[in-house]
């Protein structure tokens, strides 16, 4: 016997091997949700009382919402595009705006003469 390990082929905290062991499964709820890439998926639930079955699932193969709907997919999000900080200031504040408050700050700076 070359060691005497006597659980070779098994790692340590394994459980048993196979249905048997573990007892019967709980009965099943297969549910088909399609995506608007037209993906098809149906996660299983298990059946019981108040059974509650979500109305979108994450798609895996695109990761787009999908509904129970095949006709009807529910809409892929919308993506905004990246806003730099300058973006943000230039929707709340005019061009106009932007000189005057520059200027104000100037004329700060000037009064203490820290700039000429």
């Amino acid at each position: 016997m070359a060691g005497g390990n006597a659980i070779r082929g098994s790692r340590v905290g394994a459980g048993p091997m196979g249905e048997a062991e573990r007892g019967e499964a709980a009965p099943r709820v297969f549910v088909s949700y399609w995506c608007a890439n037209g993906h098809q998926t149906r996660p299983s639930f298990a059946e019981e009382p108040g059974l509650a079955v979500p109305e979108t699932w994450d798609c895996p193969r695109c990761g787009f919402p999908a509904g129970q709907d095949e006709a009807n997919p529910p809409a892929p999000p919308k993506v905004e595009p990246y806003k730099t900080h300058l973006a943000y200031v230039k929707e709340r504040r005019s061009d106009a705006d932007g000189k005057a408050i520059l200027d104000e700050a100037l004329a700060t700076l000037r009064d203490r003469k820290l700039i000429q």
